[in-house]
This record gives C-alpha cells, structure tokens and sequence, in this order.
C-alpha cells in the first residue's frame, strides 16, 4: 500500500480522544503483523483502549522510537466543505481529512516504509510507538513507554515524534496544565453585594492573580527560544450569573498554564491554591459556606529540552537535511520520552496551523517528504 492509501484507511477511523480505538489499532497491528513483526499492545484498565509497540531489526541498543497519536478532536459544529473521515484529494494538491495532518499523516509514512524496514539490513532497531487518548491529555503515553522499557532487553536511544512541524527538528515544548475553577459565593439582591459574596467578583480575582503572575514570570523567568519566551497564563472560559441585579452564587471559569522546562507548573499549580485559600479565609466571615474548588481537566503534560547540540539533532538533520530547530508551546508525548530516558525530538509531517481546524489537510508533497524522511532513516541505520 502506497503512503496515501494507508492514510485513507487511517482517517476512515473516526476515533476521537476519549473514545475506544480498538477498531484502528486492531487494524494497525494487523497491518504490522503480516509482514511477520510482533506487536504488543498495552490496554486502559478496562480494555477498551489500546496503545501498539513493536520493534524491527536487531535486538540491539541505541535504536530509534516513532511516535505518533491515533486519536483526533472532534469536528462538531466546524464548517467542513467535506466528509471529515474521509481523505479527499484536491486540485491544489492537499490532501484533506480530521487527522491527516495531525498525525494520521505520520502513521502512515510509518506503516507505508514498514516493507523497507523489514527487508533492510538494520545495525540499529526502529521501534513504532502508536497510543491512544493524547488529545486529552496524553493519556495513554506513560503505560506505553513503562511497557517499552520492560519487553525489550536492549534500550533504545532516541524518540522522534511525529507531530505536524514541516519537517522541522523541535528541541523545546512548554508543559501544559489545565485546571477548572468552580467559585461558590451566595445569591442575593445586588444592592447588598457588601453582605454577599459575589462569585464573579471572586473569579474575576482570580482572573486578575493569573496575569499577576505571568507578569511577574515575564520579568524573572526567560528563555528566548520560546515565544512568548516566558511560562503563560490564560483564562479560556468563564461562565456565571443571571442578571445584572442578582449577585452569582456560582462562577465556572478554566486556565490554561503553559510553563517553561525550568519553571515547575506544580509549584504555579500550588500557588494557585493558596490564593485561592487565602479568600476563603476572607469572604467566610461573611458567607460560611464560601468555596473555590480547583480540579485538573487533565494532568500536567510535562515540559521537554533537547540541547540544540544533541544527536537527536544530528539525526534529524542527517534524514530530513533540515537542522534549523525551534521551539513549541503546544502539547505532545516528548516531555514523557524525555522525562524516561530518551533523546526526545519533535519532528513530522504538515503544519500545525492545519490542526484542529476545519478542513484540515496534508499536501501530498509534505506527506512524500515524510516518508522519505522515514526511508533515509531505514538508510542511516543500515550503515
């Protein structure tokens, strides 16, 4: 199967993060398996979800991790002109589909070299490491990587993953954590907005802690291959009231923390529920019941950095020719890669300016240039 028609049946599976994948990665793994390489999978707690690993070459160390993602986001209420799990083929020569940039695109230049691997003469293995649930958060990424670590004897090296970067080597990423922020004050005539506690009064406190401190991150924490070079706060969603004379009782509101490799998002994290306790010591003595909850919508996605000196770069640069880098503030699996070992790289095909949009798509050329970055590491590790 050509690269494209790969990505066809991949983009077929309407699989959103949260959802079961059993149906792609039995696909997957099905694929894998006839041309004789032996798969693992390594299942949720209730077996309805499936990352895949495997290994092909020798069982030696220093070999090279593709990774990539089979779950996408959702494409309700977004104006496609086409069916979203469907690859349609334009005159402008992109290839439009919900994944096929983000990162079924990848899979594919994977699975479509898969007969070269096999048949090449590897002094170095190449593992393929597909999971589930990374769209909300990365979900399934640990368990896969523990499980890599403990089958295989030997220790591979590095870990290319495959996102949407124009085949561009990512050295750097920003950890991400997401936190929903539920205010409780009490309802009551607006006119006594002193005797009550307003619950948008407190969130909008909140709001206004948030830009405190990364203005304060602004001034003393800095590094310049990110942009914006500082650790970021932000206020995506707030939601509370039913009138402009009626105090809220209830505000929901959620913030997105996006922090530097050498700032810690669990001591921004704690920070924030100090604050928050501290005005709950205040505005008790006024309403007894007063409460600011905060919970994670998911758990931090950690942070990565690669030394622009690496030999992940080197590699990168010896299979793409490409060995300018940069730097992400969106999230993917290197931070866990990192964090177990691996020499962590970001590195794939498309932009990521199609993600998660409407429309989404890959063009052709950019999708050959991805399988022919994973041919020239066939070749580079035959050497």
């Amino acid at each position: 199967m050509t690269t494209q028609q790969i990505l066809e049946k991949l983009v077929s599976f309407p699989v959103l993060g949260g959802d079961t994948n059993l149906e792609i990665i039995n696909w997957i793994q099905q694929y894998i398996e006839s041309f004789g390489v032996t798969t693992f999978l390594v299942y949720n707690n209730d077996n309805t979800k499936a990352s895949l690993h495997c290994r092909i070459g020798p069982a030696v160390g220093g070999g090279v991790i593709l990774s990539g993602h089979t779950d996408v986001v959702p494409v309700k209420n977004q104006p496609w002109d086409t069916n979203p799990f469907e690859l349609v083929e334009k005159a402008d020569g992109n290839l439009y589909a919900r994944g096929s940039c983000d990162m079924k695109g990848f899979l594919a230049c994977c699975l479509a070299t898969l007969p070269k691997m096999v048949k090449a003469n590897l002094t170095k293995p190449i593992y393929f490491a597909f999971s589930y649930d990374e769209e909300i958060g990365c979900l399934g990424a640990e368990d896969l990587i523990n499980d890599i670590k403990s089958t295989y004897s030997e220790i591979p090296k590095f870990a290319i993953i495959g996102e949407a970067t124009m085949l561009q080597p990512i050295i750097g990423q920003k950890s991400i954590h997401i936190l929903d922020i539920t205010v409780n004050g009490s309802e009551g005539h607006s006119s006594r907005i002193n005797q009550e506690v307003s619950a948008i009064h407190e969130a909008a406190k909140i709001v206004l802690w948030a830009e405190t401190k990364m203005e304060k991150l602004v001034k003393t924490s800095n590094d310049v291959r990110f942009n914006p070079p500082h650790s970021s706060l932000h206020v995506g969603t707030i939601n509370g009231g039913i009138a402009a004379n009626i105090i809220a009782n209830n505000v929901t509101l959620s913030l997105d923390m996006r922090c530097l490799p050498k700032d810690n998002p669990n001591k921004l994290h704690q920070d924030l529920i100090n604050f928050c306790k501290e005005r709950e010591t205040i505005k008790r003595a006024i309403f007894s019941n007063f409460t600011i909850k905060v919970e994670e919508n998911h758990r931090i996605v950690p942070a990565f950095s690669t030394h622009e000196s690496s030999e992940a770069v080197t590699l990168i640069g010896e299979i793409t020719g490409n060995y300018n880098w940069n730097t992400v503030s969106y999230a993917s699996e290197a931070g866990y890669f990192a964090n177990a070992g691996f020499e962590a790289i970001i590195c794939g095909p498309g932009s990521i300016k199609q993600a998660h949009r409407a429309n989404e798509f890959i063009s052709k050329d950019q999708l050959n240039k991805g399988t022919a970055m994973i041919e020239a590491l066939v070749t580079y590790l035959e050497k």
